[in-house]
């Protein structure tokens, strides 16, 4: 270790980000040459990931990249173990990296994505560079593409909840601050759907046999179980799915009548949702 310089150090530093005394080792290791010491930095960088492979990733942020016509849009979610590194630059720029190379080379899933090359390492060395570099746990634990009419992005203060408003019927309309509105609806109501025709027919299902339940242990007559339970699930539809709920904004329309007076035919064809807990 003695024979490698303070220059040498400093250049494997400035190269890698990595610590000192660590670049002082691998450069010791790797008797000076630097392609070998930045392997064996990326290796420790491995072990580092794997070792913490098991810990919560619970922090984080949450990255959006649009097209400017609005007809495109990515999302990532990236989390960490503590809000301190969630906030750490190095981190944030790995976030925008990601997303733009996401963005730019459309990959089918997050495994593609792993795989797409940003630079000379990929997304997933990148990854594990960081993680050997700050020692906690990284992972992309969202990545969604949307396409559509008119994609709108809301990202929550704190960046810890983001969400794309795909809308139709556009008809021509500038509807960004109209997708925020919904948006923002999304973030803070967390609907399950847009509306009764796309809930997942499981939920729907379980619904049903919870308000039986209920019905029969308040003593309802058998032959009235159904049609009553009916009933609670047009209540459920009313409360939980998108389009049916009361518009936080403006509590005398629902989410439908809202889009409705923006532009007639205006509506949601799909949302997305994700959040870092």
């Amino acid at each position: 270790m003695s024979a490698i310089s303070a220059q040498d150090v400093n250049k494997l530093r400035q190269m890698t980000g990595a610590g000192m005394m660590d670049c002082k080792k691998a450069l010791a290791e790797a008797e000076g040459d630097f392609d070998k010491a930045i392997e064996i930095l990326r290796k420790k960088g491995q072990k580092v990931s794997a070792s913490r492979s098991d810990r919560d990733a619970k922090e984080g942020s949450v990255f959006v990249k649009v097209s400017d016509d609005n007809k495109e849009a990515v999302l990532i979610a990236l989390n960490c173990e503590t809000d301190f590194v969630g906030k750490n630059e190095e981190f944030q720029a790995l976030g925008k990296l990601i997303v733009e190379t996401a963005f730019t080379n459309k990959p089918a899933d997050k495994e593609a994505l792993l795989s797409l090359k940003a630079g000379d390492l990929t997304i997933n060395d990148k990854i594990v560079e960081l993680v050997g570099k700050i020692g906690e746990k990284i992972e992309i634990s969202e990545y969604i593409r949307m396409t559509g009419e008119a994609i709108v992005p809301y990202i929550h203060a704190g960046s810890k909840l983001g969400v794309l408003v795909s809308l139709k019927g556009v008809n021509g309309k500038d509807v960004v601050e109209a997708g925020k509105d919904v948006g923002m609806q999304i973030a803070a109501m967390n609907p399950v759907a847009v509306d009764e025709k796309s809930v997942d027919p499981a939920i729907i299902a379980k619904e049903l046999e919870i308000a039986k339940a209920q019905i029969l242990a308040e003593g309802k007559p058998e032959n009235m179980v159904e049609k009553i339970a009916q009933g609670k699930l047009q209540k459920f539809y009313k409360d939980t799915t998108l389009l049916h709920q009361v518009f936080v904004k403006d509590n005398s329309k629902t989410v439908a009548q809202y889009l409705d007076s923006i532009t007639k035919g205006l509506t949601v064809a799909e949302f997305k949702r994700v959040s870092i807990a």
